[in-house]
């Protein structure tokens, strides 16, 4: 397996690299995230990343997104420092697979390299994306089916991908190179079905001008997939029952029975279970289905998988209408994983592709959800009482709304206050050190152009109070002294870094370590 470490921890990239290597694995240790981002997308065969320290940082968060775009699927191993049960679940989130607190056990690192290399390559033949352990259950599945002739029974709500597992287990098996052929039972009369299913010969009714071969005769060899089956009815239900029993049929009309050697993977929507026992599926022929079985969980049972779903969709759109999109906003994201999704797997997709029409900018945000979905995600409330009085059904569309709007203060608000938090820490930090002589020197930035060096010397000396109480330029860099006031140092530092970046707000604002709220009142008030 081919792998890529970071060195961001020296120390532990030798030991990832150390354990890796024993385990047979083709192991890079590879400087900046950018480099094996790179190397992600321009190679084939890179299965594992082991991020070794930053998780946190910017960089590691625009890396994983980067990540969660590439055409095939990298797993990432991360070790860190501290772990809570917030980060973890932040960082899972942002799409690390599996974490592991320093120092690390060697033998659990090797493990988890082998399972996720063959998860990993799994997914990637299978198309199934998903890193829960529901999605892990049907991925195993697949796997143990595959191989085997038996029949296959998959059940599921509309919508969770039956059909693409079917296709999964047809595209692992012996009978890969011989024809999947799909039928939709609910779709068809009875008398089209079994011709659809059987064939017919020649004048065996009104408007039968020619033989036509049946999808069980096309399928010789291969997969026959039957969805929704239980719409089948009753007498085709026999029909099929001795076809899988005997392994032939005959054609409407014909009187030679044809033998097939055609292996059949069924589908529904409904708890077969139950139609039996109301007498509307016959109880020898589920049995003779369910000889395997899957359970496709719903998307509302799996939502840790709605973050790499969003992002597969995304690169996918952009893919097919060859454009270029950002991806999506943590509260946006949230929004999402806490709707129900009643559609499942196939509504997210719609809905992905939608919102990535509609939206004005290259990122998805809050405002870009739709509002009866936003109001059905069940958003913080922010009362602990109904917001309107009465019954009915338009009562309750307004209790939505006025929580969809309040929902858009709480987070606007909350924002501000987290900016407010963050720039009281930094000035305090700033008075701290200005009672103590030093020199700093800041470190290369990156802008929309390409890298480009920003020396800051800051001069912090007692007695040496700049005369006019602001800051002096001195070449390319601004001289900050004692005596000088914070709004001067902030005005000229806000004003230097927008000019570094061209003007970008959004990345002005990262590189202040502000949110961009507080920059937009910055500058008004100081009129930049």
């Amino acid at each position: 397996m081919r792998v890529l470490v970071s060195r961001y921890d020296p120390e532990y990239a030798v030991r990832a690299e150390r354990a890796l290597s024993q385990a047979g694995h083709r192991i890079d240790v590879v400087d900046s995230l950018r480099e094996i981002g790179e190397r992600v997308l321009a190679e084939d065969g890179v299965t594992l990343v082991v991020l070794t320290g930053g998780l946190d940082e910017p960089a590691v968060r625009e890396f994983l997104e980067q990540l969660a775009g590439a055409a095939g699927r990298t797993a990432v191993i991360a070790l860190a420092d501290r772990m809570d049960v917030e980060r973890v679940e932040r960082w899972r989130l942002r799409g690390i697979d599996e974490i592991l607190p320093k120092p690390f056990d060697a033998d659990e690192l090797k493990l988890l390299a082998r399972r996720l290399g063959a998860r990993e390559e799994l997914v990637g033949r299978t198309r199934i994306v998903g890193r829960s352990e529901a999605v892990k259950v049907v991925l195993e599945r697949v796997a143990q089916y595959a191989p085997v002739n038996s029949t296959v029974l998959i059940e599921g709500e509309s919508g969770t991908g039956k059909e693409l597992v079917a296709r999964a287990i047809h595209d692992l098996s012996p009978r890969s190179a011989r024809p999947f052929i799909a039928v939709n039972c609910a779709a068809l009369a009875e008398s089209l079905l079994e011709s659809e299913l059987f064939g017919h010969e020649k004048g065996s009714f009104t408007g039968a001008t020619s033989l036509r071969k049946g999808r069980f005769e096309i399928a010789d060899r291969g997969t026959l997939f039957l969805d929704e089956v239980a719409e089948m009815p009753t007498a085709t239900q026999v029909k099929l029952l001795r076809v899988l029993e005997e392994r032939e049929f005959m054609r409407v009309g014909g009187s030679a029975p044809i033998k097939v050697d055609v292996r059949v993977i069924a589908a529904t929507n409904k708890n077969l279970e139950e139609e039996v026992r109301a007498g509307r599926f016959r109880r020898d022929l589920y049995y003779r289905l369910a000889v395997l079985s899957i359970r496709m969980p719903p998307l509302r049972e799996r939502r840790e998988d709605v973050p790499l779903l969003i992002h597969h969709f995304v690169q996918e759109f952009c893919r097919e209408n060859d454009r270029e999109f950002a991806g999506i906003t943590d509260e946006a994201m949230e929004v999402l994983q806490n709707y129900d999704w009643p559609g499942n797997v196939r509504e997210l997709r719609n809905l992905v592709e939608s919102m990535l029409v509609l939206t004005p900018g290259t990122r998805i945000r809050p405002r870009d959800i739709p509002a009866d979905i936003f109001a059905r995600a069940n958003p913080q409330r922010l009362l602990p009482v109904t917001l309107a009085d009465g019954e009915g059904e338009e009562s309750g569309l307004s209790t939505r709304r006025i929580e969809t709007l309040l929902s858009y203060f709480y987070r606007d608000l909350k924002s501000d206050l987290d900016a407010v938090r963050h720039e009281q820490a930094r000035l305090r930090d700033m008075l701290r050190e200005s009672s103590t002589p030093q020199w700093l020197e800041a470190v290369e930035v990156e802008a929309d152009g390409g890298a480009v060096p920003a020396r800051v010397d800051t001069a912090v000396s007692r007695g040496e109070a700049s005369p006019t109480g602001s800051a002096s330029r001195s070449g390319d860099g601004v001289r900050f002294e004692v005596g000088m006031s914070l709004e001067d140092l902030e005005k000229e530092a806000i004003a230097r870094t927008l000019a570094l970046v061209g003007g970008n707000r959004r990345r002005a604002a990262d590189m202040l370590g502000i949110g961009e709220r507080t920059l937009y009142r910055k500058l008004k008030q100081y009129g930049l």
